[in-house]
């Protein structure tokens, strides 16, 4: 061989394992694989929990104590501003923020769902979808946990409800919100580890969404009045708004509105066909985004 002559190189075979993993098989088989690995991402995510409290006294308590805190100053001062009875004002605020928590908590933290866990990723041979069943186990144990904030405020103001047995249909409710969680930080995180912009604009989001959901103001109160029913319609146009309601309603022993679920059911088919679509393109491509 001459000193001018170089040895080839061969390429790298990279794209043509990407290119084969395009297929709906491929994502439907990464969250059945996902959630076979359950007792993984079960340990994983009360961990999580276990180590944020870490060396505390009070431990996950806090979680509790932090959103009874914010629940019951935010009551008063609204109830006092909008003029609202304490006794229902508070349970109503108070679901509120344990459903809005659980949201933005999936919307947030999706974001960076798999940009958080670049380690995991890198060297440990799972499916990307553990760490978004992960992610929405962490979420459900702050729910349980604030949900003893609503028992005692229910406790409390038991005269001002008229909860029944109408409350099971939370149950049904929570877990539609948590499918819906599972297609948002699949859908967000992708995108997310691809473009870094992405995460400080769902915060942006997110909080401005707050404001236009009704938490700590009463929706039903503007359809009431002759004067704002007509612009208080406008409202059903915010997704977040059927999600709040559907577990809100019958945990405050409200009535029933299917449009509601209706709402929320078509938002979760189509979520997950994208998430599906975005999943089958760009799965395998993660691990080179982190």
């Amino acid at each position: 061989m001459s000193p001018s002559t170089s040895p080839a190189v061969p390429a790298a075979p990279t794209e043509p394992a990407v290119a084969g993993s395009r297929t709906l098989a491929k994502a439907f088989g990464d969250i059945r694989t996902g959630w076979l690995h359950r007792q993984l991402w079960g340990h994983l995510g009360w961990q999580d929990i276990k180590q944020r409290y870490r060396r505390s006294v009070l431990g996950p308590l806090w979680i509790t104590i932090s959103m009874a805190v914010t629940a019951v100053a935010l009551g008063l001062l609204y109830s006092a501003l909008f003029g609202q009875e304490p006794g229902f004002f508070l349970p109503y605020v108070t679901v509120g923020f344990i459903v809005w928590g659980f949201i933005a908590g999936c919307i947030n933290e999706g974001a960076e769902v798999f940009i958080a866990n670049e380690g995991l990723i890198k060297h440990l041979p799972a499916p990307i979808s553990v760490h978004v069943f992960r992610l929405v186990w962490r979420q459900t144990l702050f729910f349980v946990h604030n949900l003893a904030v609503y028992l005692v405020m229910v406790t409390v103001f038991w005269s001002y409800l008229d909860v029944n047995w109408s409350v099971l249909l939370a149950i049904p409710a929570f877990g539609l919100l948590m499918l819906n969680g599972g297609w948002v930080a699949l859908l967000v995180g992708i995108v997310s580890t691809r473009f870094r912009d992405i995460p400080p604009v769902t915060q942006s989001v997110v909080t401005l969404m707050f404001f236009m959901t009704p938490i700590v103001w009463v929706y039903d109160q503007l359809l009431a009045d002759p004067r704002t029913a007509p612009r208080a319609k406008f409202v059903e146009l915010n997704p977040f708004l059927h999600y709040v309601e559907i577990i809100r309603r019958p945990m405050l022993g409200q009535s029933f509105e299917v449009k509601h679920w209706i709402v929320v059911g078509v938002i979760t088919i189509v979520g997950w066909l994208l998430a599906l679509v975005f999943m089958r393109n760009y799965r395998a491509r993660v691990s080179y985004w982190v």
